[in-house]
């Protein structure tokens, strides 16, 4: 009996569930596309209710920091206790978010609405990336990378909310985002089914346990020392991504003189760009190593990131897709690097580094805003140009070979 349930598992685990991954990167999708109303937002925000640049930091702080403070904890629950259905009960706060947003009038309801979206997706992102976990089979860079890209999509859609719904319809076109939040609930009941099955094939607790039992206390201390360190790494990609994602638009708008509409199609053009890099990026780290991906990623996009203040508006198109796409190529291979740097810990290392490390990323964007108030947006621009060049603290990581060489100790 035993022997069969070791052959019945194999296949399970080394088979790449391609329907189950096309559907939680579809709900990733889905739910980023919500988070994305709130900077859609933000041009009609600003001219409704007379908003600060640091009022529109706080905003994307009280959406970002919600979702980011909750994501360790909610992995590091559900790695210990299995939790299949918090995947759609936890798209119902994002459901009741999207309504208050809709009907709000004035700065703090937009907060309490922002905070219940920000709750939906704390819920969903580290049980999202264990579902690409266990579907993945023996491809983990791509099962992350079609993951992912899902996010990076809805994320995308920002600049386009904003230039063909509210610009038109205004604060209350979110409405329409409760049938969004419907539709992740109606597909994520399919998911959670099927993960529900699975758990006898990711004895989760045991593995964490026995993982945790082997390490010792130098051990311990170099992959504390790496992990904080890849936080940091994405934290400066999440604030250059904040810089450009939230507060570019107005660069365009106030120095070339675009429009609130034709501005959008500029962050698109960099979104959509990161969307193709971060579908890519997985399986070429696959190829050419994590720690090189997450390496190349930030250096390659610094020299670009470092032009982007100063280039005439018929350059910004291409070397803004350049940058989105050199940029995010490294957004999965982070998640699946730290989860074999803390093995068994899945939830986990995926809410420090997508939920920590962005909801840093998040504090960025008050930062950024309130700077942009006391000292000019195109100063901040320059600044933010800066953040790559930090990626060169990545040569500090352990190299995969090393990794691979901790697994096996």
């Amino acid at each position: 009996m035993q022997a069969a349930v070791r052959t019945e598992a194999k296949p399970r685990i080394n088979t790449t569930m391609y329907p189950v991954l096309f559907a939680i990167s579809f709900v990733h999708l889905l739910n980023d596309s919500m988070q994305s109303v709130i900077p859609a937002l933000f041009p009609i925000l600003e001219n409704a209710m007379h908003l600060s640049y640091a009022q529109l930091g706080w905003i994307a702080f009280a959406l970002n920091m919600t979702s980011s403070i909750m994501q360790p904890v909610v992995g590091l629950y559900t790695d210990k206790k299995s939790s299949p259905y918090m995947l759609p009960i936890g798209m119902g706060f994002s459901l009741l978010g999207m309504v208050g947003l809709a009907f709000a009038g004035n700065f703090a309801m937009i907060l309490l609405s922002v905070i219940f979206i920000g709750l939906g997706s704390a819920s969903f992102h580290p049980e999202g990336s264990r579902v690409a976990y266990m579907a993945a089979g023996n491809r983990r860079g791509l099962a992350q990378s079609i993951y992912q890209v899902g996010g990076n999509s809805g994320q995308s859609l920002a600049p386009l909310m904003t230039a063909l719904i509210f610009v038109p319809l205004g604060q209350f076109g979110s409405i329409w985002f409760t049938l969004v939040a419907a539709l992740a609930i109606f597909v994520l009941m399919f998911v959670s089914n099927w993960y529900s099955k699975q758990l006898v094939y990711f004895p989760r607790n045991k593995k964490a346990t026995k993982t945790t039992k082997k390490v010792n206390e130098k051990r311990k201390r170099q992959i504390i020392f790496a992990i904080s360190l890849l936080i940091f790494v994405v934290f400066a990609r999440s604030w250059y991504h904040a810089g450009i994602s939230n507060f570019y638009q107005f660069y365009l708008i106030n120095d070339y003189g675009l429009s609130i509409k034709g501005a959008q199609y500029y962050i698109f053009a960099f979104l959509a760009a990161g969307v193709l890099g971060t579908f890519l990026g997985g399986p070429l780290g696959d190829r050419f190593g994590k720690r090189n991906m997450i390496l190349f990623s930030l250096l390659a996009s610094a020299p670009l990131a470092l032009l982007l203040p100063y280039l005439p508006l018929n350059w910004v198109y291409p070397i803004i897709m350049l940058l989105g796409f050199i940029l995010l190529s490294s957004f999965s291979v982070t998640v699946v690097y730290a989860q074999e740097l803390i093995p068994g810990m899945v939830g986990l290392t995926s809410g420090l580094i997508v939920g920590l490390a962005f909801g840093m990323g998040a504090l960025g964007s008050v930062v950024l805003g309130k700077l942009a108030d006391v000292f000019g947006l195109p100063n901040i621009m320059i600044f933010c140009s800066l953040l790559p060049l930090l990626g060169i603290l990545t040569v500090f990581l352990p190299s995969d070979k090393k990794l691979k060489q901790w697994e096996m100790e």
